[in-house]
């Protein structure tokens, strides 16, 4: 495992983190029943292997991003039995929540109560946009994060960013943040903050945490088949996620990147590459195959969704992810298969277009105009 300075912190991370948004569930798709056994085994070996940044969530695995998920409460068993103490813990508080000081000082509580811990070593303010941004500091956030730090309960206060670069930059300035959070991949790379905000983020001193590093799972499997014969006939032989995480890598300004593994063949790859993977070591040839891979992909690709689910649930019951992912693969594969398996009340044509969703997501979508779209190729 190799492992990079966390910026300003000093503290050493290894360059790969534990994401555990999308751990393995038990049969029938609940995203509130993990499965805990298999969860468990595939963390605990990571760390055993070397991992020592785990990243959580107080809404992950749960069914509305208003309620704290499993996500947490899971991870507090997992890191038992000594796995506690050879990690760095980062959960974030949920922003959107907050609507009073009183607020944040409940849901750290309350996240340090579900993790059973006493400090949290990583702390985010989770997604933050222009708006988000406004309204914790109308909050306190700012007093509240500085008296945390001093009382303990967490250890350094960063940030996770969901927008348009122009307002990344006022975030990193207005506070003395430790580190950050942003999407960063071969397809985003002018896309939210992008290399932009990366460069400008390591300038200022703060140690940066890479999501979405395969979009999902998009970068990693049943990728077109002119995007699958680029890979194959390079000189070099990688699976794509092993492309795509090099690629990340490759950026010096690059702390740790996160990985959402839920099978242990995910796990030993990954760590594998994150055991070879330095700063500056791709060359020419190696970045010119990963530019060719890219342009095939964005002249495919018609919705820019991850699936990470913050759209969820809509009012009107539309499964959202679910058919953004069928009409990006109708684009890049020509088949409609899958579809019909989508339940007639979660199809896109029962949106209502009340835009809720667009409020929460991290994308930008404009998912009503792109339901429409979905609903005329499929229906």
């Amino acid at each position: 495992m190799l492992y990079r300075k966390f910026g300003k912190t000093n503290e050493k991370v290894s360059i790969l983190g534990y994401g555990c948004m999308r751990l393995p569930l038990l049969p029938g798709g609940d995203p509130t029943n993990i499965d805990e056994e298999k969860a468990t085994k595939l963390i605990r070996y990571a760390i055993d292997e070397g991992v020592n940044y785990i990243d959580t969530a107080y809404p992950y695995h749960s069914k509305t991003m208003g309620s704290g998920g499993q996500s947490e409460p899971f991870l507090a068993k997992a890191l038992k039995d000594g796995y506690r103490e050879k990690v760095k813990i980062a959960t974030k508080l949920p922003s959107w929540l907050i609507k009073t000081k009183s607020d944040l000082d409940k849901y750290l509580n309350e996240q340090l109560a579900r993790l059973e811990i006493d400090t949290i070593d990583f702390y985010l303010v989770h997604a933050l946009n222009k708006t988000l941004w406004k309204n914790v500091q109308e909050a306190g956030i700012t007093e509240f994060l500085d008296q945390a730090i001093k009382d303990g309960r967490i250890k350094y206060a960063g940030f996770s960013y969901h927008e348009k670069h122009e307002h990344f930059k006022e975030i990193v300035d207005n506070y003395n943040w430790s580190f950050c959070q942003i999407q960063f991949n071969y397809l985003d790379e002018n896309f939210q903050a992008g290399l932009e905000g990366l460069k400008y983020a390591a300038q200022k001193g703060l140690g940066i945490t890479i999501m979405e590093p395969l979009r999902g799972g998009k970068l990693a499997v049943g990728l077109p088949e002119d995007v699958e014969r680029v890979f194959s006939q390079a000189e070099v032989k990688r699976t794509p996620a092993e492309w795509a995480l090099r690629w990340i890598w490759n950026h010096p300004e690059v702390s740790v990147v996160l990985s959402g593994m839920n099978t242990m063949e995910q796990v030993v790859e990954n760590l594998k590459v994150a055991g070879e993977a330095n700063e500056n070591s791709l060359v020419k040839k190696e970045l010119a195959t990963i530019e060719q891979a890219k342009n095939i992909f964005q002249a495919r690709i018609k919705v820019n969704c991850t699936a990470c689910g913050y759209c969820q649930p809509c009012p009107a019951w539309v499964d959202i992810p679910s058919c953004f992912n069928l009409y990006n693969n109708y684009h890049m594969f020509g088949r409609e298969e899958g579809y019909r398996m989508i339940p007639l009340k979660q199809r896109a044509s029962n949106c209502v277009e009340c835009g809720k969703c667009e409020t929460h997501c991290p994308q930008g979508i404009l998912i009503r105009e792109e339901l429409k779209k979905t609903k005329a190729v499929f229906e």
